[in-house]
């Protein structure tokens, strides 16, 4: 009776993750999406919890309150560093799943060898696998995204790095068909410990020639490892909940993953081994390239006589937290009858759908937010782009400049407006370590400053003005 009514809780909880990744689809049911994910993953706990084989209840209600006193303060995060806290998570995940795999194979070697067939054992070597190298290099991809001092952002490499790195991997798995083939010899223990060890500097090395410019999609592809690992641990606990929970987290991330290298024109291979983010300054006839600065009295004129204004937001909107300025200023440009729109990259800021959240945050209109395939045809019709803390998703060179990494990555068509407006805060490269060619054309006039300071100010001088449009 028992058993069945854990079955029957597991196919609801499951049609609650499928649900909840559905709903995730737009931004008007993303919250519900939110609470069924959560409701899921509740019953799920309480079913596992329910079962008459578990018995040592205070071994759940310890971790549980563990999880608790850890994930609250990290559900408090800005949305800046979700980034970091996903990959965390990740770490997490990778982590249990290793330990899971390496305490049921201890177990049974020394208890119940009968259990060790060659499928479990096969599960056991790909979870553990899997899981800790997952857990690794989130740690390392988390590091570089809040720019821990002691983990360098900028890829580092090395002579025969992805040989070195190949040969740890090759090494790891010949280890474990080892042990597949002979779990219960003597000299399998040994050799179980040393995969972990491969797998957790494996996790490390992975992850070093990699530049922070990618490493939201890296923390997409570690979230596919992490669900194919609990996918190994389902298999290895006889879990089918496990397996298809894992099953959805990995192609997810998979898809994920996937998205974020069309929008930028990358390959896996490309993400993963071309060390992308070293700093490359531009430069014309050998000389600086020079930025022609714009007063905030000369940028509100120019956007008060403009008849459409097109805003294309970036991660300097969110470290400034300028998302409501932004909103002000909207609201002053509408006043005057200005139509206003939001060009949003499906890689602007550092996860897919940041800006959307940000820009939902501060209740502008889900209408006015416009994808970049559909906001390039209009652009040469643009009065006024503002770019506001946006950087490599708009730069030029991507279809200009054979020579430049992003050669090729679909940008945001900002240059072909009439009159550019690029609020940066600083004159150093982006993201991504290279100079914008946008910055120093004959249309475009820097505003200096932080965001979300240049953007008040804009609005002051819009709303000290008298008229109409």
């Amino acid at each position: 009776m028992i058993g069945g009514l854990v079955q029957f809780a597991y196919l609801i909880a499951t049609a609650l993750f499928v649900f909840a990744l559905h709903w995730m689809n737009a931004p008007a049911t993303a919250r519900r999406a939110v609470y069924a994910g959560v409701a899921g993953m509740v019953l799920a706990i309480v079913a596992t919890w329910a079962q008459p084989e578990v018995v040592h209840h205070l071994w759940i209600v310890v971790p549980l309150l563990a999880g608790f006193a850890v994930g609250v303060p990290l559900s408090r995060v800005p949305l800046t560093a979700v980034p970091q806290r996903t990959a965390l998570s990740h770490a997490f995940g990778g982590l249990a799943a290793g330990l899971v795999g390496t305490a049921k194979y201890y177990l049974w070697f020394g208890e119940e060898a009968a259990q060790l067939t060659e499928f479990r054992t096969v599960a056991i070597i790909a979870e553990v696998l899997l899981g800790f190298l997952t857990f690794t290099g989130s740690l390392m991809a988390a590091g570089k995204l809040q720019e821990v001092k002691w983990i360098p952002q900028r890829p580092v490499t090395y002579p025969l790095q992805n040989v070195t790195n190949i040969a740890l991997l090759l090494l790891a798995l010949g280890l474990g068909t080892a042990v597949v083939l002979d779990p219960t010899a003597p000299w399998a223990p040994v050799a179980f410990a040393l995969i972990i060890v491969l797998a957790l500097t494996f996790g490390v090395l992975l992850i070093i020639p990699i530049g922070g410019a990618d490493m939201p999609t890296v923390i997409a592809i570690l979230n596919s490892y992490a669900g194919l690992a609990a996918v190994a641990m389902g298999f290895v606990l006889d879990n089918k909940l496990l397996i298809t929970a894992g099953a959805l987290d990995g192609s997810s991330g998979l898809i994920l993953a996937v998205i974020m290298c069309r929008a930028m024109n990358r390959s896996f291979t490309n993400v993963l081994f071309g060390a992308f983010g070293q700093v490359q300054q531009a430069k014309m006839g050998g000389e600086d390239k020079v930025y022609k600065p714009e007063t905030i009295e000369g940028g509100a004129q120019v956007l008060e006589q403009a008849s459409l204004v097109v805003i294309v937001p970036g991660y300097g909107m969110a470290v400034a937290q300028a998302q409501h300025k932004v909103r002000e200023l909207y609201d002053q440009l509408k006043k005057r009858g200005v139509t206003v729109k939001f060009a949003i990259h499906p890689v602007a800021g550092r996860m897919p759908g940041h800006m959307n959240v940000l820009l939902a945050e501060a209740d502008i209109p889900y209408t006015d937010l416009v994808e970049m395939d559909e906001i390039n045809p209009d652009m040469p019709q643009v009065d006024v782009a503002l770019v506001v803390g946006a950087n490599d998703v708009v730069n030029p060179a991507a279809r200009t400049d054979k020579s430049s990494p992003i050669f090729g990555m679909p940008i945001i068509e900002a240059d072909r407006a009439r009159t550019v407006f690029a609020i940066k805060r600083s004159k150093n490269p982006g993201f991504a370590g290279i100079d914008n060619e946008l910055y120093f054309s004959d249309r475009t006039w820097m505003l200096f400053g932080d965001a979300k300071h240049v953007i008040g100010e804009l609005v002051k001088q819009l709303s000290g003005g008298s008229g109409t449009h």
